[in-house]
């Protein structure tokens, strides 16, 4: 008769339950919470830079000359006086002034902003033969200066019979590099199955462009416009050298006639002239900044195709 098998009563290793893992305290972390802090005092740094002397210029327009040059300084003018404004719409004709940047500003602004969008539409989408070189030479003129043209143009101007007219002012300045660029690889980061299907619908390359690419890139546009709008509005060289009457200058080079007929001793007179060059252009950025990041960052992203 066999022995009855028994079982052990030992537990094995698998019934054993496995001990809960030991927790780990959570330790803070200083490091990042420091780089915050030092980054939200740089950008704090970075800002009021450009509050400051923004601030002492709105001051300084409304400050009588006693409180310009009061010692300890004050940072805010005890009343308001509009004498220097009055004073500086008096020295120089800045109604004719006014008139010319604005017409200057507005018919350059959309001259510039039409010319690149058929510009870089053309350099998007449509084939034709050196269209490389031609893209690498429009990125070449991003890193010429300027000034580097000035003769030229000057000489051009002037065998056109153009010198102190508004398109000598204007024409110099229409084709834009950096808003064909812009919009280029904007463009092309817009999907191309939109462009598939109005290909099959039978749209042309106009109706493309106003149908579908200017309704897709109105930040971008926005932007080259915001760009150009303050790249006419504060051009000095080249009003100075294409004009010579008074009346045909703008708006900066107004301030010249503010300091030589003054002098630099009158600072509320000179800043609130500055005041009447600078404050359209705040207003103008404080209402088309949305678009700026969005244009920039939508461009960035193109070039993919």
């Amino acid at each position: 008769m066999s022995a009855p098998t028994t079982t052990s009563s030992r537990p094995r290793s698998s019934d054993v339950a496995a001990p809960p893992p030991a927790r780990t305290k959570r330790r803070g972390r200083p490091g990042r919470l420091s780089r915050s802090w030092w980054g939200f005092l740089l950008l704090a740094a970075a800002a009021l830079a450009f509050i400051i002397p923004l601030y002492m210029l709105v001051t300084t327009a409304f400050k009588t000359n006693a409180e310009i040059y009061a010692w300890p300084m004050r940072f805010f003018p005890s009343e308001f006086t509009w004498t220097n404004l009055r004073t500086a719409w008096e020295v120089a004709p800045f109604d004719a002034f006014i008139k010319n940047s604005v017409l200057v500003t507005l018919i350059g602004s959309v001259a510039k902003v039409i010319l690149a969008v058929f510009t870089a539409y053309a350099f998007a989408f449509l084939p034709f033969p050196g269209k490389k070189g031609l893209f690498l030479v429009m990125l070449g003129a991003l890193m010429v200066p300027g000034h580097v043209t000035l003769l030229v143009n000057y000489i051009t101007i002037g065998n056109l019979g153009l010198i102190n007219t508004y398109a000598g002012l204007i024409l110099p300045g229409v084709a834009s590099a950096f808003g064909t660029f812009l919009l280029r690889q904007h463009f092309m980061s817009l999907p191309p199955e939109v462009f598939e299907a109005a290909e099959l619908d039978g749209a042309g390359h106009f109706r493309t462009l106003r149908s579908l690419v200017v309704p897709m890139s109105v930040p971008a546009i926005a932007t080259v416009a915001l760009v150009a709008v303050i790249d006419e509005w504060n051009s000095f060289v080249w009003p100075l050298i294409i004009t010579n009457s008074v009346n045909m200058r703008t708006l900066p080079i107004g301030l010249m006639y503010l300091k030589a007929n003054d002098g630099v001793t009158a600072w509320g007179v000179l800043m609130s002239g500055t005041l009447i060059v600078v404050l359209p252009m705040l207003l103008v950025f404080l209402f088309a900044q949305r678009y700026i990041v969005t244009g920039l960052t939508g461009a960035a992203a193109g070039g993919g195709r």
